[in-house]
């Protein structure tokens, strides 16, 4: 991640969060979120593919959970949310992800700001920061948001980012709601939310692993 997402984001933002809690009627935004992504890579299993409608559907519920961690992601929840809304109206035209990479590698067209193959990789990174982000905060009961953030955001994206970015991330963790608060956030309880996150990494873990195969498979590096 680390581009600016487009000025249609907030609105689209606010639709996905609304989306996410309709679907979560029933449950929690977080259980919605970990069942879209347990039908995601059981489809994965089935068939070796993703289609690009449902995997952006599934991403739009994620976005919700960058609002809730304030201003220290507000980038990366713009960006996220601009990026997906790009892929679900590019599942119009094109049936799955591996698709839109066919068609950018003909155009050579994979790296080009604004190519849906970019955006992919963008939302890619977006799904793996709140994986690695669950897998901290689930490392201890005494880990913290805001370590958990932190380290997280080390790992998946500061790499790609300037030393700007970095920055104002790493002063933003200062605002970081408490670990209480993420709870109450997500109406969750401590015992829920480690039962719902946990979902989410196993489910998401395959998922990762095959956009990843999709680009390595195309001579793409990943270093961007």
């Amino acid at each position: 991640m680390g581009e600016s997402g487009s000025s249609a984001s907030s609105s689209f933002s606010s639709s996905s969060e609304n989306c996410c809690f309709e679907e979560a009627e029933s449950g929690t935004p977080l259980s919605a979120i970990a069942e879209a992504f347990e039908e995601l890579s059981r489809s994965l299993k089935e068939s070796n593919l993703l289609r690009l409608g449902p995997f952006s559907d599934s991403c739009s519920l994620v976005s919700v959970l960058f609002g809730c961690l304030g201003f220290a992601f507000k980038f990366a929840e713009l960006e996220y949310v601009a990026k997906v809304h790009d892929l679900l109206e590019a599942s119009k035209t094109y049936e799955t992800l591996s698709d839109i990479l066919d068609h950018d590698v003909e155009h050579d067209t994979v790296r080009k700001p604004g190519s849906h193959s970019r955006n992919l990789r963008r939302v890619r990174l977006g799904l793996d920061l709140i994986k690695a982000l669950f897998e901290q905060f689930l490392s201890s009961n005494e880990c913290s948001l805001k370590d958990a953030a932190s380290t997280a955001y080390a790992q998946v994206c500061a790499p790609y980012h300037t030393w700007v970015i970095r920055k104002a991330v790493g002063t933003g963790m200062y605002a970081l709601p408490t670990r209480e608060q993420l709870l109450l956030k997500l109406n969750e309880t401590d015992h829920s939310v480690q039962k719902e996150m946990r979902r989410y990494i196993d489910a998401s873990i395959p998922i990762i692993q095959y956009i990843d195969k999709l680009y390595l498979s195309r001579n793409i590096t990943l270093d961007w």
